[in-house]
């Protein structure tokens, strides 16, 4: 059983080897070639193209090329082609104004391989050659335009550069897709930094009439508010004797409430005075205290002494000289 298994390891792979040296050499030889999706192959015999083959799969060479398939990959050349969409973006380009303002102009597009043959032999660098074409042609269709319609018409001014790189562009076997100005902007520094004082200059000029406006409406708000508080307070001092006649009108029509109303008036501007109250009791010692208090009041060491000191003398007065 060993000796099987070992048997058949062997024979798979030398199968498997075996396969893959005789699929290389049928290639090799020119058998067939499989195309990738998305790519070309184009096949050159002593300077002359036999064969594109552009559809993706197996391909069986002799039933295509003939029997010159057996030696292409011996005295020619097999050359792959990516077919598949590429884009490109173009930075700043010089470009003036109708004004004369130097100017950038950010240019993306997008191409393909429409020819294999022509991308092969007609131009030995069609990307470079076409990147020039792209930026000469924005260049020509974009100088000299107003600076206003140059920063706000970015669609007529991609399809202007897309139907003036075109025509070369097939002729090198490339194929234009979609072209689009993605940024427009200034490339001189002196003139940015005016730009951009005029800017904040008019930013502070706006802002500073809104607040002026804003305190203007505010004054309005509070003097029309002060005038129609001063014309309520003038209303109700007019209105107030007429009011309190009538409320004490109806207080009198009650004897009980009316003499409370004026015990409690009169309690209270005895308490607002300064004077000072004393509470003596009843009797004939209250007679005595209330002599007593009198006399007290009316001796005159009494009352000065009862005179406010100066605060700013700390210091007995002195004694007068014998």
């Amino acid at each position: 059983m060993r000796d099987v298994a070992v048997t058949a390891l062997v024979v798979f792979l030398g199968g498997f080897f075996i396969e893959a040296l005789l699929l290389g050499l049928a290639r090799f030889l020119g058998v067939f070639a499989t195309v990738h999706e998305g790519t070309c192959r184009v096949y050159v015999l002593f300077g002359k193209v036999i064969g594109v083959l552009d559809e993706p799969g197996l391909h069986i060479l002799p039933l295509t090329l003939g029997p010159r398939a057996f030696i292409v990959n011996l005295f020619g050349d097999s050359h792959v082609l990516d077919m598949r969409l590429d884009q490109e973006y173009l930075r700043s380009e010089a470009v003036n104004s109708e004004e004369g303002a130097p100017m950038g102009i950010g240019i993306w597009y997008e191409m393909w391989i429409s020819d294999p043959v022509a991308y092969l032999f007609t131009n030995t660098d069609p990307r470079g050659s076409l990147r020039a074409n792209v930026s000469n042609s924005a260049v020509r269709c974009l100088s000299n335009m107003p600076l206003a319609e140059m920063l706000g018409t970015r669609h007529s001014m991609s399809q202007a550069v897309r139907a003036e790189v075109s025509a070369k562009s097939q002729a090198w076997g490339y194929k234009i897709g979609s072209v689009y100005i993605r940024k427009v902007h200034f490339r001189d520094l002196g003139m940015i930094r005016q730009i951009e004082e005029k800017v904040v200059n008019r930013l502070r000029q706006v802002t500073s009439a809104i607040r002026q406006a804003g305190a203007n409406q505010v004054s309005v708000i509070t003097s029309s508010a002060e005038r129609e508080a001063a014309v309520e307070f003038a209303r109700a001092a007019v209105i107030r004797p007429a009011t309190l006649r009538k409320v004490f009108q109806e207080i009198a029509t009650v004897p009980e409430v009316n003499e409370a109303l004026f015990q409690i008036l009169e309690t209270q501007r005895i308490m607002a005075g300064s004077g000072r109250l004393m509470l003596l009791p009843a009797g004939p010692h209250g007679r005595v205290l209330s002599t007593l208090l009198a006399a007290d009041a009316t001796d005159p060491s009494r009352v000065a002494d009862a005179r406010p000191k100066d605060p700013r003398r700390n210091t007995p007065p002195a004694p007068p000289s014998a």
